[in-house]
């Protein structure tokens, strides 16, 4: 404080206080002279008086206390961004946690039906219990009391699957960090629960604190004793790893996809788009009220081409005959030529896929893999077998358009071919004398393909470039677009193949055995199926198809499928039409004349495949009708079925008198 005499006048208010200056030192306090000594001796050091008393202070020391008190401002700001720009979302969600929960709506799977509009798959509930960690009683035994109450309703007296969930969910429980964002999302801990045990844990949902019940679909297949369609409609399965990664944020580990057959192929468009709740909780978890409610889209239904009636005859035709032949494997195709829809498609042996649907035991699963037949393997599109001589009509129609032959052409069948010390035989011992290329096709005549094939002395054959070039223009080699997942493509050999591959040269005779369906060449029924559809038509390459439309919820058209054809232009017509000429002449004259008496007039071509040494060759037939203007083509293979002229033709006129013949499909749609 500063004494100065500057204003000796004195406030009213205040004795002590002089106008500009409190307790002036100069001039004289007259009536409070008493106090002069005492203010003296308190502010006025002895031996200064008179001089200026004040205090001193270190302008060093404002520099570190400013530096410190920049840091700690710093601190403060970078502390308020950090929480606010880095963490602000996590903060809110979990803000938002103590009060709101979400809950995702899981959306239909779509129906299945037959050309009929008859469902081949139905959904039905599967529910499922959640706990959410943040509202489970902190306390372990409280928690404990909860999951033990939760398990008696689900189990009853199953004491063993009740001690198996309380180990699972307490391990699951226990990964989730307390108070983390986790903690507040739903944690599944069962599944399969019978809907009278849901009921009960619904009603009881108040004194379950932190667990909820919901449900999805499961998928429930209508086979009605056909098994073949296992292999069609295929199944779905709980989510694996890989199938996470394919598909990324759209599925969850609880979820179920189509594993094999259309469930598989056509997932995208059955499984949907799921929807979610928001809703509102009290303290202890319990719902109050909705606050948004986004609802599933469902996933689309599809109609199929597939008659269920046909199918199911078809099977029936197949197992009898097989079983009469003692055989078990076998595969036919059922097709309409002009669009590739197909109509019925059997592989047998078959599976139960309602097996994989409800969880299959490892007993039953290894029963099948173990199975020496494969039921699992779906014959029809994955199975890769010799042509053997239904591939002659795809050779005779690239000589006739390379003009390597005429229809006049002949060529005088003796019983075989003699090259150097090589034998290449005819099936019929003495030969088949003089053949045209119709006659080729009925009776199958080896010796004819051999020399439009690979040539013999003067005679100029397509060669082996020109053969795979046709090959490859009817797709043999190439998947044929089958919406089935696991298609084969077959083999078509080349020169630069075997060079490469086996380290041999191309010989004659393996261009002999190429023209006949033999050797290295592999093909699957449906490509079979796809080139007898071609000459049947009369010049267009289809895609064989199951699904026909796809449908919304509501069993409106989304889309068609597209049925229009792949290729055309290949063989001119002319070409085409000595093709099917020779086919007919298969039915009217050649290997299959018992075909004749069907209701309609049909073409066909004959096929034994030698496979192994050891056993039977394969049996092949394939055949359209009518022959005029074609509705169905019908391919049939038996696994070591001996001749094509045999079991499997045998089949394929049961399959086509059943579709013909209205009096054995009364009271059936077609």
């Amino acid at each position: 404080m500063i004494f100065n005499g500057a204003d000796k006048r004195r406030s009213a208010k205040n004795p002590f206080v002089i106008k500009h200056g409190r307790f002036g030192a100069s001039g004289r306090l007259e009536k409070y002279s008493h106090l002069r000594e005492w203010i003296e001796s308190s502010f006025v050091p002895a031996g200064r008086q008179g001089e200026v008393v004040g205090k001193t202070f270190e302008y060093g020391k404002l520099k570190i206390i400013g530096f410190f008190f920049v840091i700690f401002i710093g601190l403060l700001v970078a502390s308020a961004a950090y929480i606010q720009l880095y963490k602000g979302e996590y903060y809110a969600l979990q803000a938002e946690g103590n009060s709101v929960r979400s809950e995702r709506v899981v959306a239909q799977r779509g129906i299945i039906y037959d050309r009929n509009q008859k469902p081949l798959v139905r959904n039905v509930a599967d529910f499922l219990l959640y706990a959410v960690p943040a509202d489970l009683p902190k306390d372990d035994e409280e928690r404990r009391a909860i999951l033990s109450r939760a398990a008696d309703i689900v189990f009853g007296d199953d004491s063993t699957s009740s001690q198996a969930f309380m180990a699972e969910a307490e391990e699951s429980l226990d990964k989730v960090k307390k108070g983390s964002l986790e903690s507040y999302r739903p944690l599944f801990i069962a599944d399969d629960i019978p809907y009278d045990n849901a009921l009960r844990l619904n009603l009881e949902e108040s004194h379950l604190p932190g667990l909820f019940v919901s449900y999805k679909g499961q998928r429930e297949y209508l086979l009605d004793g056909v098994t073949s369609l296992s292999h069609i409609l295929g199944y779905t399965g709980k989510v694996s790893e890989q199938d996470l990664e394919r598909y990324g944020d759209d599925y969850l580990p609880i979820d179920y996809i189509g594993k094999t057959g259309l469930e598989a192929y056509w997932e995208k468009d059955l499984k949907g788009t799921d929807g979610y709740k928001k809703y509102e909780v009290d303290a202890l978890g319990s719902r109050k009220k909705v606050l948004s409610d986004v609802p599933a889209d469902d996933g689309h239904n599809l109609s199929l081409s597939l008659d269920m009636d046909l199918q199911r005859q078809v099977e029936r035709i197949m197992i009898e005959n097989l079983k009469i032949m003692k055989l078990t494997r076998g595969v036919a195709v059922v097709m309409d030529p002009k669009t590739g829809e197909l109509l019925s498609l059997v592989s047998l042996p078959s599976y139960d896929n309602r097996l994989f649907a409800k969880g299959i035991d490892a007993s039953q699963y290894k029963a099948l893999l173990d199975d020496k037949d494969q039921p699992l393997f779906d014959r029809s599109v994955a199975g890769e077998y010799p042509s053997g001589s239904t591939v002659k009509p795809v050779v005779a129609a690239a000589a006739l358009q390379e003009k390597i032959i005429s229809e006049k052409t002949t060529v005088y069948s003796t019983g075989g071919l003699k090259v150097s010390i090589w034998f290449f035989p005819d099936w019929k011992a003495g030969g088949h004398g003089y053949t045209d290329v119709r006659k080729a096709i009925a009776d199958s005549v080896n010796t004819f393909f051999y020399y439009i094939g690979g040539g013999f002395q003067d005679f100029t054959g397509l060669g082996i470039e020109r053969l795979v070039k046709y090959f490859k223009l009817f797709d043999l080699g190439e998947k044929t677009g089958v919406d089935l997942p696991n298609e084969a493509d077959g083999f078509v050999p080349s020169k630069e193949w075997k060079e490469k591959v086996r380290e041999e040269r191309w010989y004659i005779g393996d261009t002999y055995h190429l023209s006949i369906g033999q050797g290295d060449l592999l093909v699957t029924p449906l490509q079979v199926a796809q080139w007898t559809a071609f000459f049947a038509n009369r010049g267009q390459l289809v895609r064989p198809h199951l699904v026909k439309y796809i449908l919304n919820k509501d069993n409106r058209l989304i889309e068609a499928v597209d049925d229009k054809p792949i290729k055309e232009g290949i063989i001119d017509d002319y070409n085409i039409e000595i093709v099917r000429q020779g086919m007919r002449k298969t039915v009217t004259t050649g290997s299959a004349k018992r075909m004749q008496d069907l209701p309609v007039d049909s073409a066909a071509k004959t096929g034994t495949a030698q496979w192994n040494t050891k056993k039977d060759p394969h049996a092949w037939f394939t055949s359209f009708a009518p022959y005029k203007d074609p509705q169905i083509v019908v391919t049939v293979l038996v696994e070591e079925g001996k001749e094509g002229s045999q079991i499997a033709l045998t089949i394929a006129k049961q399959i086509m008198q059943y579709y013909f013949d209205p009096s054995l499909r009364s009271g059936q749609n077609r």
